[in-house]
Parts: C-alpha cells; sequence; structure tokens
C-alpha cells in the first residue's frame, strides 16, 4: 500500500535526514514549514533520492487558520497517511526569564500548534485502518531544569497528549511513537554551552524509522539517554534544587 508522510518543521536537519530516508523507501513526501525556499530545496532532495511525490505545504504552528488547506491536501492522496512532528522552538531560559510573553510562542510551537494539527489527521488515520503519528519531542520534558524549563514543560505536555493519542490511535489500526533525541547536532543547539554527546541528524532520523517499523511506543535517541535520564528523574528533590543541570 503507498504511504505518504506529512513532515511538520520540515526545514530543520532532523527533519531534512528523515525525508531523505522515507524518500528511499518510494514514500510520498509532503514537507511542511514557512521557509518556501529551503523546503523546496529539500523536495528537490526528495525527488532525487526516490520518493513517490515531493510536495511543499505551508505549516505555521502559530497561524492554526492555514492547517484546513493541508487536510483537504492529505484527503485527496491515496494510502496511509503519517505524520512526524519536527516543530519547536527554544528560546534561552534566561531570555523568557526577562520577557515572559515568550512563552507563549514556545508552548505554540513545542505542543499545542503541532497537536491542533494532529487532532485533525488524526480522523483521517482512523478512516483508513492505519498510519503511524510521530512526535519529537525532547528529554528536557522528563524533568523540570533549571536551565530551559519552559521548553521542557512544553515538551512534558507534548508528550502527555502523544500518549493519549497512541491510546486511541490503536484502537484503528493506528500508532504513535514518541521520540525523545538528547543533544542533536541542529540550529536549535548551535552555540549552547555544556553539550556533549551530540547525536548526528542522520542517526536519529535512523532511529525514528526503526521505531516506526518495530511499532515501538517512546523511545530515546541516541539509546543511551534513557539511562542518563532515568539517573537525573531518580536524583530526589532536595539534592536537585541544588544542582545546576
Amino acid at each position: 500500500m503507498n504511504e505518504a508522510w506529512i513532515i511538520l518543521g520540515a526545514t530543520s536537519s532532523m527533519a531534512r535526514a528523515f525525508a531523505r530516508t522515507v524518500a528511499a523507501r518510494g514514500d510520498a513526501v509532503f514537507l511542511a514549514g514557512r521557509d518556501l525556499e529551503d523546503l523546496n530545496a529539500t523536495r528537490h532532495d526528495c525527488t532525487a533520492h526516490g520518493a513517490r511525490l515531493a510536495e511543499v505545504v505551508t505549516f505555521d504552528a502559530r497561524k492554526p487558520e492555514g492547517f484546513a488547506a493541508i487536510i483537504d491536501r492529505l484527503e485527496r492522496e491515496d494510502g496511509l497517511i503519517n505524520a512526524v512532528v519536527f516543530v519547536g522552538s527554544m528560546p534561552e531560559q534566561s531570555a523568557i526569564d526577562a520577557d515572559p510573553g515568550l512563552i507563549d510562542g514556545t508552548v505554540t510551537d513545542s505542543f499545542t500548534g503541532p497537536a491542533r494539527l494532529l487532532q485533525m489527521i488524526a480522523p483521517l488515520i482512523e478512516a483508513r485502518g492505519g498510519g503511524t503519528v510521530v512526535g519529537v519531542g525532547s528529554v528536557a520534558g522528563d524533568r523540570g531544569r533549571i536551565g530551559n524549563y519552559v521548553y521542557g514543560a512544553a515538551k512534558a505536555g507534548f508528550h502527555t497528549y502523544l500518549s493519549g493519542l497512541r491510546n486511541r490511535l490503536t484502537r484503528s489500526g493506528g500508532h504513535v511513537v514518541t521520540v525523545k533525541p538528547g543533544f542533536v547536532d541542529t540550529a536549535m543547539t548551535w552555540g549552547i554551552e555544556g553539550m556533549f554527546l551530540v547525536a548526528a541528524p542522520q542517526k536519529v532520523a535512523e532511529d525514528i524509522l526503526k521505531a516506526v517499523e518495530k511499532k515501538r511506543n517512546v523511545i530515546y535517541t541516541p539509546f543511551f539517554w534513557r539511562y542518563i535520564m532515568l539517573i537525573i528523574r531518580s536524583i530526589p528533590e532536595p539534592i536537585f534544587k541544588k544542582m545546576s543541570i
């Protein structure tokens, strides 16, 4: 059966790597984002890698009035519809502390905007009896930390949303994978001090596709972040409050 992927936030390096990977399988790709020039470059790349179809669609998590046009296009596509979310924004916590108004955009980009569109895609997956949603969250959502607790809170909310959506879609043959990357070599992390064990975007894309094929529920990528975060979550709160991590 034909498969198509709507890739939200397709201008990120992780998204581009994932798009090339599914294009090489012959899948159709819909590259969604705001920078049309960048998206069109990725579209040509996907076509060169073997995509059955590659199209660009405009998506802005903060402008839900544009979501209906995306759904209309997906409804016209035959086969299974899959969605993967790479959308998010992470202002420096110090900037948010100085301007709490930045919270709204961070939460919209990293949680509520993508979730709103996924709510509209879910009926398509249910009607066709299959399809996968991949939500890229973050290890930052596992515990609130002084360095990025607003972004972490947004991703924690997204994780919980994906858990509920997984419970819903499994009843009709669909599936939801929650992905929790550690540090990845992307524009979002460039210049941040204290980075370690930084993963390549292609590695993350490969881990995601393996998780989709095996119908995993939640993955950390690279895998060792599962154990790093287990340790961080296990630190007692009185001690954790004194730590700068």
